[in-house]
């Protein structure tokens, strides 16, 4: 049997990594897209400073899970002005940071929403409208954009892996659905990976991000589309986490642990990137649409009980979660619970006010969608019922 991995997205890491803005840049023109927190904690001035005229134009209110709502003027005004001299607002700019005409780039300095908030920015539909790029989507085929944007992704949470993978989350939270941009367009140009960006952030990211992180490792090896060099990323980088991420927990000013949680997130971003995600993702959604769960705590309570359905299934893929969890596989979902619920974060539906009636429903529910049917189980109880 042949495998095929591939990833084009050239990662640039280390403390201090944010300085390689200019080169990276190589004269191009730039837009930056961040969080609202960004300014008040100096990124915004870091990032002015390195780059000067180069800098187009600002965004600095991405909320968490990007929404149609938000993004529909966000993207209408870019792409009306992205080609000519006016800035994102009409007349200069965004917060006054020169104007966005001639943008060539876009940096994402964020989380996972910053950079999935820039990833579907980047997509220039023919109009110009987001309800084309909305229907384009929509319409679950595969598209040309008619423009397209350079990305550069900064991230400043270890978790996302949304830095080294071509794909973005949109939310329509008034129809309760949720969308999957992914093009072969929408690969980051580039994933420049400075732990002392993530020195700043809470516990309560820290924990999330981290465990989003360890969900994408672990969905990688339970997954109809794991090849070995997936494996092997995924392997490292749930060893890196089960040991690190509790001790971060403890010192969340230690740059050490943070560049190792930061290498150990690019490495599950790098095996997801072509693996996709599985059933623990694919029941996350509706627990972060219905129930408002962060996403990093929606995709990990359900890890232990993803792992019991998963066990048995394929003997190599069990070979595999032995490497990631150590053994003996049968005490694992028991092991892994008890380390989710050391870091404060339940693993029963029950705890998060879903009844068991309803929760057996979600869970067969997720299975039908498309990241469920990435799960090893999927096929087999599928052929069952």
């Amino acid at each position: 049997m042949t495998h095929d991995y591939f990833n084009p997205v050239q990662s640039v890491y280390g403390a201090g990594a944010l300085s390689s803005l200019p080169r990276l840049l190589a004269g191009r023109r730039a837009l930056l897209v961040t969080f609202p927190e960004a300014r008040a904690l100096g990124l915004i001035d870091r990032v002015e400073a390195l780059l000067g005229p180069q800098l187009t134009g600002v965004i600095e209110d991405v909320r968490p899970n990007p929404d149609v709502a938000e993004l529909r003027p966000l993207y209408e005004s870019f792409w009306r002005d992205a080609d000519g001299a006016k800035g994102l607002d009409g007349a200069g700019g965004v917060d006054g940071t020169e104007n966005a005409g001639g943008t060539e780039v876009i940096i994402a300095l964020g989380g996972g929403s910053a950079i999935d908030t820039a990833k579907a920015l980047m997509v220039g539909t023919a109009s110009g409208t987001f309800d084309e790029l909305m229907a384009l989507l929509s319409s679950g085929k595969p598209f040309e954009p008619a423009r397209i944007r350079t990305l550069i992704a900064v991230p400043t949470t270890a978790g996302t892996g949304s830095e080294v993978t071509p794909w973005a989350t949109i939310w329509d939270r008034e129809r309760q659905v949720k969308h999957s941009l992914h093009l072969p367009q929408t690969w980051p140009s580039v994933a420049l990976i400075d732990p002392e960006l993530m020195l700043s952030l809470p516990a309560s990211v820290t924990l999330q991000s981290g465990l989003d992180a360890l969900s994408h490792a672990l969905e990688a090896i339970w997954n109809v589309n794991a090849n070995p060099v997936s494996d092997t990323f995924a392997v490292a980088a749930a060893r890196e986490i089960l040991d690190t991420l509790p001790r971060l927990m403890q010192r969340l000013s230690d740059i050490e642990l943070r560049g190792r949680m930061a290498l150990a997130a690019l490495k599950a971003g790098m095996a997801f990137s072509n693996t996709r995600t599985a059933l623990a993702h694919s029941i996350s959604y509706e627990m972060t649409l219905r129930y408002g769960l962060p996403h990093g705590i929606a995709c990990s309570f359900p890890l232990p009980m993803v792992l019991e359905r998963a066990m048995g299934q394929h003997p190599d893929r069990d070979a595999v979660l032995v490497q990631a969890l150590g053994g003996p596989l049968s005490t694992a979902p028991r092991r892994l619970a008890a380390f989710i619920e050391a870091l404060g974060v339940k693993t029963r539906f029950a705890d998060y006010g879903v009844g068991e009636d309803q929760a057996a429903q979600m869970v067969a529910h997720a299975l039908t969608g498309a990241r469920g049917r990435n799960f090893i189980g999927a096929i087999t109880r599928q052929e069952a019922a």
